[in-house]
């Protein structure tokens, strides 16, 4: 591999650890503690999206008349990535994104998608992304996740936005968590077969191919340029402290739902 890739998997595996290892995921114990981290994950869920279509902006061409543009390896994987998560099925075989999946997985085991609702409504009005966020409610862990990455994509540097959507999105998603998920489908299928299907086809169609075609794309956009490397370093490990927080703000909330009433 790439002596500069495994650098950057040496310098972010603390951060990879806390976030595969956070106690959120053992705190997850019936399906209200679940529907809190829904509301709290969608937001992720949706602007992967924003993250993965700006760099199929940025990698491909996207505009008439058309021109090759790029690398075709890049190309093909971001346009892949695409098709798989703004058109793939759900489990009657429906064309959906995954995002829209994730809502139908809410709304069988009754998670509030008002919020995320609300935010897209106001976002789609007012084009602002701060003054939607207060608008919605948008709790503040929420926020601050979805701020940053479109920082990252306002800066308009697409090896940051390889680096982050490489490092920082692809492949998080612990067993841990997958099975806790489980064991709450043993006791309710009936609300949760949606969301199992959601991570299991998630992690079917990211795979290992997927993850080793964008280290590629971050790779060749940084090519041997030492500050463009030093600079997905940082912005990779920000991106993953920004999870820690978000799933920092999730643990505090289904704590804080378990307190009696005074």
């Amino acid at each position: 591999m790439n002596t500069h890739l495994e650098k950057i998997q040496h310098l972010i595996e603390p951060l990879r650890q806390k976030i595969i290892n956070h106690e959120v995921y053992a705190q997850i114990k019936d399906i209200e503690d679940l529907k809190i981290f829904m509301q709290y994950h969608v937001y992720a869920v949706w602007d992967f999206m924003s993250l993965l279509k700006s760099l199929q902006n940025n990698l491909t061409c996207t505009t008439i008349p058309w021109f090759p543009v790029g690398n075709g390896d890049t190309r093909y994987l971001i346009n892949e990535i695409v098709a798989g998560e703004e058109s793939d099925v759900d489990r009657f075989g429906v064309r959906k994104s995954h995002f829209e999946i994730y809502l139908d997985a809410m709304g069988q085991c009754g998670a509030d998608a008002n919020g995320i609702s609300s935010f897209l409504t106001a976002l789609k009005s007012t084009a602002d992304l701060e003054l939607s966020f207060i608008q919605s409610n948008v709790p503040k862990a929420a926020q601050d996740f979805v701020r940053y990455t479109f920082q990252t994509i306002a800066g308009n540097k697409v090896h940051l936005q390889s680096a982050v959507f490489t490092f920082g999105r692809e492949d998080l998603i612990p067993g841990m968590f997958i099975s806790i998920v489980n064991d709450v489908h043993r006791k309710f299928p009936d609300s949760v077969s949606i969301f199992k299907y959601y991570l299991e086809r998630h992690i079917e169609v990211d795979g290992d191919h997927h993850s080793q075609l964008a280290l590629q794309m971050t790779a060749s956009l940084c090519e041997e340029d030492q500050k463009r490397w030093d600079e997905a370093a940082q912005a990779t490990l920000v991106s993953l402290q920004k999870r820690i927080d978000l799933w920092d703000g999730v643990l505090e909330e289904i704590l804080t739902n378990r307190l009696p009433l005074l």
